[in-house]
């Protein structure tokens, strides 16, 4: 019996693959930490690449809104000033964020723990009218305030040593990826200026020496993740702003304190899904339960209702079903994005789950098909 090239060509591959996986489960360690060691290496690559998605989603809306009708003299300055306007857009919110909330917020941070005796009478006056309006009869508690409060200054004082210190960590591990950071920056703009030369020589890589059918298959792929990160991007921002500016409006027809900083927490932390509500919530009743206990409790309920319009009118709406991914994925990839990337990986971690959950989802489909199998 003579074999064929092309079966030849089979079991080579059948043997070298399982050489390699042989090898791979023998030195998993030794792999793992190789691996690490590459993904660090392409760290800056794979940052610039999230960020180049991210500014691409703000610099066509620019360049197909605002720069239209641009002269066709102009018309090789279209992408430069369409990405200077995005990079200003990013940079100035970023700064707004570090140097007029932030500020706000560790200047709110002071002058709630110096009301904090104060707050803790309040609290204590509010709690016992609550409790001898109820129609039960409860036993005689007393509670010592005095050593509630010492034990809570003496709780933040020792946080806010910890968290000093954890800020110098924080702050050591930003300036030693700073480096990388800018590189990828550099990469981002760079692949968004030649996006449409890369994506010309990318192609012919791939048909030269790849056959057309897998091609079409990898292009296909390609436009759908585009799809998927573009709709995501734009309607996770788009959303948060929303969020941050009727979170403001609201805290301001009820008088309720830390307007500013409150609303732009709780746009900043609708980025991250899931997990988002729950941080910028959890920080502004927290600040406000300092001032009014009971302004606090309404806040809660005014952040519930709000979080309720927003899943059910503004997210489907501005996001769509573009995602697709249901809530315990979606909460395992803010987790592990978040892990690996901090917010931009959470950022990146859903859309690019999504991709990965509806490719897995349609092989499935097609395989049940093939072998006539239905389930329901």
């Amino acid at each position: 019996m003579e074999w064929s090239k092309e079966q030849i060509k089979k079991i080579l591959f059948v043997i070298t693959y399982a050489l390699v996986l042989l090898v791979v489960v023998l030195n998993f360690d030794s792999v793992l930490g190789i691996a690490g060691k590459g993904l660090v290496l392409f760290t800056p690559f794979i940052v610039g690449l999230s960020m180049a998605f991210i500014l691409n989603v703000i610099m066509r809306s620019i360049e197909k809104r605002l720069l239209a009708g641009v002269p066709v003299k102009l018309e090789k300055f279209k992408r430069p000033i369409a990405l200077l306007m995005s990079l200003v857009l990013v940079i100035g919110l970023i700064f707004f964020l570090l140097f007029l909330v932030i500020p706000e917020f560790m200047n709110t941070i002071e002058i709630v723990s110096g009301k904090l005796p104060d707050a803790a009478k309040r609290f204590e006056a509010w709690s016992m009218g609550i409790l001898g309006d109820l129609p039960i009869d409860l036993p005689d508690m007393e509670i010592d305030w005095s050593k509630v409060t010492d034990w809570t200054a003496s709780f933040l004082g020792k946080g806010s040593s910890a968290l000093f210190s954890t800020t110098l960590g924080i702050t050591s591990s930003i300036l030693s990826g700073l480096f990388n950071t800018l590189l990828g920056l550099v990469f981002a703009i760079y692949f968004l200026l030649m996006k449409e030369t890369i994506g010309k020589q990318t192609k012919k890589l791939f048909y030269a020496y790849l056959s057309k059918e897998k091609v079409d298959k990898i292009l296909s792929i390609s436009e759908r993740a585009n799809t998927v990160f573009s709709h995501f991007v734009k309607g996770q921002f788009t959303e948060a702003l929303i969020i941050g500016v009727l979170c403001f409006v609201g805290m301001l027809i009820f008088g309720m304190p830390y307007a500013l900083v409150i609303s732009a927490l709780v746009g900043f932390t609708a980025l991250i899904p899931v997990l988002g509500a729950f941080i910028g919530t959890g920080v502004g009743a927290f600040l406000i339960l300092m001032v009014d206990p009971m302004k606090a409790l309404w806040f809660i309920i005014f952040i519930v209702v709000l979080q309720q319009i927003e899943s059910n009118l503004i997210y489907p709406k501005v996001v769509g079903d573009s995602v697709g991914l249901p809530g315990i994925w979606v909460l395992a990839a803010v987790t592990i994005g978040g892990s690996a990337y901090g917010v931009l990986g959470m950022l990146v971690g859903v859309p690019l789950s999504a991709l990965l959950y509806s490719l897995l989802k349609d092989s499935v489909y097609i395989r049940l098909n093939h072998r006539n199998i239905l389930i329901k």
